[in-house]
């Protein structure tokens, strides 16, 4: 690693300032790497990183708080005492396995099967975070980073820690297992870097396949949230006279608290001046967010979706009331509370540069909320310990990574009786779950016998549309066009639109209102999905709305706009669109091509170059996603397409042969095998595979739907009943399997469960 004279001069400046500690401690965090350079930015040029120890000559408070944070923690070199586990060389085992970590001339290495299965010894290069547990990456000359599985549990013995454990007991600890250490999901340029360095530049070559990655900052520094500092500098450096009046050179001014007071009037506090932009909280969304990247030209405190593309409250992530489920930070969490829609920002709970909540306890919350009326037991109903915290009640917690609770910020009322309606988590179970839900709903009714029903209003909508029921979409249009909800609601409520309008749905008035209503909203999350959403819509429909979005401020917006438009609606563009849409498309490539060592890039690639008729590109592209990851279902199923549109049938069949045997756990594979059978006139191993498909995803209607059909067509009604009434059990409201349920019970003889369009064993 190289050290750039600029910054060695700072941290002898700073030596002077802070007597030396806190100065080395920086000097040991600086890598040499490209500031980004007019040609990188989005919109003009920026300034250049200068480094956290410049920072820190004018905001040695700032910069004492940040030193011990998780921020300044967040990457580190093994060497220097970095390393929080204990080594003492013995093998942690497991499924077979094992790994052993061992310390050796001031190294650490570890002992493991690599890819290949053969057990190896090989470095480690870096620590990965610190509390409560830390992982170890290993550097490969091809310039990979990838984070090993086995990863050390730094709480204290107290709390369960002080232990080696595996990340990913279930589907990592094995070579070839999707999330084995040395496989791309492990990947740290890919995976973890962006939010771990500052400044930092992938650099992915795909004719070579290496990585040359770049950061200025090892770990997160003060530029990673107030972007590149050499502007500041320069005006910091202006006699007090000529600075006055003037821009402070930051790229995210972050003074959306200053001169803010929280007023108590009434039950809910309030700012005493309105929150008038979300530019803090974008600013932690970057990392704090569950997202994709498509572009590191981007610096803090520049537009969210100029780079990254934001999971909306989907099925599978959260919970179709928005609690989290998957590991989705919190981004997503808190833009669908009341808190966010109050005004409340990230640092109002948590001091920025520390990192540390700004108060313990329910002190915290109290800064807000009038303790005599929350801070009680008449509100919460609790004797004083963990049970009367605020946040047990209001922030429940899920623990990821085999360690790590954290907390959902979507600052909800406690439901229980959804967990009876739909199936969904609640707080009181953290500490009384063997009382059930139904205890719980009871008790919260005796305190509360006209109980508030929170913010998330919207659970029983999204859980129909995850049903797939066509008969949410009118729900969800209110959803949608209700201009006082939070806008990611708003936009949560559109994706989920978009999944309905499949056929004749996206033909519909009201459909088409919902969606062409929100193309030119000013919040850019609702007009990206309202872009989306316009993706099974008429080929001159796309052309005739999304014409306009090619220019959009965002470019995630245009690329979308650029994905649904090309092909068939490509041809209906006006000529005057027809630039826009070059530029665009343009942005939607160098954006796949940026994540260039992923398949799901290249899947998505292929798809641009199939609807526009670029099969041979299209092909290259799919084959290309396979070499990265031959398990990734979508490569093949989308390859198995384009075979097909192009009449080789035989060949199609035989290449997802090929793909069930590597990846017999696939459901899409073993359902694209089974249509594909069906056209080749193969129905009895057709069904066979169709029937697999839809026992390892019976969630998915319309898996399971084609296989009800299959199952009538060629083995008759009465094989079609069994799983048609085990469907109907799941999704009792499903408009498709209802209609299925009236004919085929009809057909049967079933005339009372054909009148009711039910089963007899869900009906009664």
């Amino acid at each position: 690693m190289r050290t750039s004279p600029r910054f060695l001069a700072a941290a002898a400046v700073l030596l002077m300032l802070l007597g030396g500690g806190l100065a080395l401690f920086l000097a040991a965090r600086q890598e040499a790497a490209p500031s980004p350079t007019a040609a990188d930015a989005p919109a003009g040029s920026l300034p250049t990183y200068v480094g956290s120890a410049a920072c820190a000559r004018c905001h040695a408070e700032a910069a004492k708080a940040w030193q011990g944070s998780q921020h300044a923690l967040a990457m580190q070199p093994v060497e220097g005492g970095a390393v929080l586990a204990k080594v003492d060389g013995k093998a942690f085992r497991h499924r077979g396995g094992e790994t052993r970590y061992v310390e050796r001339d001031g190294k650490l290495f570890a002992s493991t099967a690599g890819q290949d299965g053969k057990l190896r010894e090989f470095e480690v290069s870096h620590t990965f975070g610190v509390y409560p547990l830390q992982q170890y990456l290993v550097s490969f000359p091809d310039g990979r980073r990838q984070a090993l599985g086995v990863a050390w549990d730094s709480r204290s013995r107290r709390e369960g820690g002080q232990r080696w454990f595996h990340l990913f007991p279930e589907d990592g600890a094995l070579p070839g297992e999707p999330r084995h250490w040395a496989g791309i999901d492990q990947n740290w340029n890919y995976q973890c870097a962006d939010c771990h360095s500052t400044n930092l530049r992938k650099n992915f070559d795909a004719a070579s396949g290496r990585f040359a990655t770049t950061w200025s900052e090892i770990s997160v520094g003060c530029e990673a949230c107030h972007g590149p500092g050499s502007a500041h500098l320069a005006w910091a450096a202006q006699a007090p006279a000529e600075r006055a009046g003037g821009a402070n050179g930051l790229l995210a001014r972050l003074d959306e608290r200053q001169g803010v007071t929280w007023q108590r009037d009434g039950i809910a506090p309030h700012r005493s001046v309105g929150r008038g932009t979300q530019r803090e909280i974008d600013v932690c969304a970057r990392c704090h967010a569950r997202r994709g990247q498509f572009s590191d030209a981007h610096a803090a405190g520049q537009p969210l979706l100029d780079a990254y593309q934001p999971a909306l409250l989907e099925s599978g992530l959260y919970f179709s009331d928005g609690q989290q489920q998957d590991e989705v930070f919190t981004y997503g969490s808190f833009l669908q509370s009341r808190m966010n829609a109050a005004g409340v920002t990230c640092s109002d709970c948590h001091e920025p540069h520390s990192g540390k909540v700004r108060a313990a306890g329910n002190a915290l919350c109290t800064q807000c909320h009038a303790a005599t009326r929350f801070d009680s037991a008449e509100h919460h109903h609790h004797p004083a310990g963990a049970g009367a915290q605020c946040v047990a009640c209001h922030m429940p917690a899920r623990t990821y990574m085999g360690v790590d609770p954290r907390r959902d910020h979507s600052f909800r009322i406690p439901r229980p009786d959804r967990s009876l309606s739909l199936g969904v988590p609640n707080a009181c179970d953290s500490c009384h779950q063997a009382k059930g839900a139904a205890w719980a709903a009871d008790a919260i009714r005796r305190w509360y016998p006209e109980p508030r029903g929170g913010a998330q209003d919207f659970a029983e909508v999204f859980r129909m549309a995850e049903g797939e029921e066509v008969s949410a979409t009118p729900a969800l249009h209110g959803i949608i066009a209700d201009a006082g909800r939070p806008a990611w609601v708003r936009a949560s409520a559109m994706h989920r639109l978009g999944l309905l309008l499949g056929g004749d749905a996206a033909g519909d008035p009201a459909n088409r209102r919902a969606v062409t209503g929100q193309l030119d909203a000013a919040d850019d999350t609702l007009r990206w999905a309202a872009v989306g959403a316009m993706a099974s819509f008429p080929a001159r429909e796309r052309a005739y709305y999304l014409a306009p979005r090619l220019g959009d401020p965002r470019r995630l917006v245009r690329i979308e706009a650029a994905r649904h438009l090309a092909g068939e609606a490509e041809a209906a563009l006006p000529e005057t669109a027809r630039p826009a849409f070059a530029a665009a498309v343009k942005e939607l490539i160098a954006a796949e091509q940026f994540n260039a060592d992923r398949p799901e890039a290249m899947v998505r690639l292929g798809d641009l170059h199939a609807a526009r008729g670029q099969g041979g590109e299209a092909d290259q592209a799919y084959r290309r996603a396979l070499e990265i990851d031959p398990g990734f279902a979508p490569a093949w199923v989308n390859l198995a397409q384009l075979l097909e549109q192009r009449g080789l049938g035989s060949q199609t069949t035989e290449l997802l042969r090929q793909a069930v045997a590597r990846n017999p756990g696939s459901a899409e594979i073993r359902h694209a095998l089974g249509l594909s059978l069906i056209r080749q006139g193969m129905p009895g191993e057709a069904l066979a595979q169709l029937r697999q498909a839809a026992a390892l995803r019976p969630e998915a209607v319309r898996m399971v739907y084609v296989h009800i059909v299959a199952e009538h067509d060629i083995s008759g009604v009465k094989a079609a009943l069994k799983p048609l009434r085990l469907a109907l059990a799941r999704h009792p409201r499903n408009a498709q399997l209802n209609e299925l349920a009236a004919r085929y019970f009809a057909e049967a003889g079933e005339r009372k469960a054909a009148e009711k369009g039910l089963a007899p064993s869900v009906r009664d």
